[in-house]
């Protein structure tokens, strides 16, 4: 087995330790998105896409949302966290250290995007949270929380995704409601 099929198994590993239930197949969905974005995705954005959220799955080193003044300081303290988590597993595993950098980069900047590259693992991620993450969200968080966690997930994505959102189906009316009052 390959250092980057080992990291990947890795990643998987830890992820499906996470206390959220969504974590472990959201990790997956976003790898799924990613790959309709960008068939041809190489490694880098393949890893930055499973393990983007590694650091929700660790008790230890989670950011805590009231540990920041807002949701952006708390989002980009999250992506930075997980960043430095993967580079971590990554230096373990005595993985190529270019990559360990572009993997970096690309998880630091997933929840806000910045260029091409780190624009399709932030596209990906909203994907998946409005495919995987946003019922098991509704249901824990309640209709108000939902609204505002769905206008800024829409907000941040590109143009070009925003169709992807509109032609989700949900079992649930309301968060069917919920999401078409956010995406028109």
């Amino acid at each position: 087995m390959s250092n980057i099929d080992l990291l990947k198994e890795e990643i998987r590993r830890v992820v499906s330790g996470s206390e959220v239930p969504e974590d472990p197949v959201h990790a997956q969905n976003t790898l799924k998105w990613l790959l309709k974005l960008k068939p041809d995705a190489d490694e880098a954005l393949q890893i930055a896409a499973l393990g983007h959220d590694i650091e929700r799955a660790m008790d230890d080193r989670k950011v805590m949302q009231g540990e920041s003044d807002d949701f952006d300081d708390f989002k980009e303290a999250h992506a930075e966290n997980s960043a430095q988590i993967l580079k971590d597993i990554m230096e373990d595993l005595g993985i190529e250290r270019d990559l360990i950098e572009e993997v970096y980069q690309l998880v630091c900047h997933h929840e806000t995007g910045g260029d091409p590259r780190s624009d399709l693992i932030r596209d990906a991620d909203g994907l998946s949270f409005f495919e995987v993450n946003l019922p098991l969200y509704f249901e824990r968080e309640g209709p108000e929380k939902a609204l505002a966690r769905c206008r800024w997930g829409y907000k941040r994505l590109s143009p070009k995704v925003k169709p992807m959102v509109r032609a989700l189906a949900y079992d649930n009316d309301e968060i069917a409601k919920l999401v078409k009052s956010v995406t028109g």
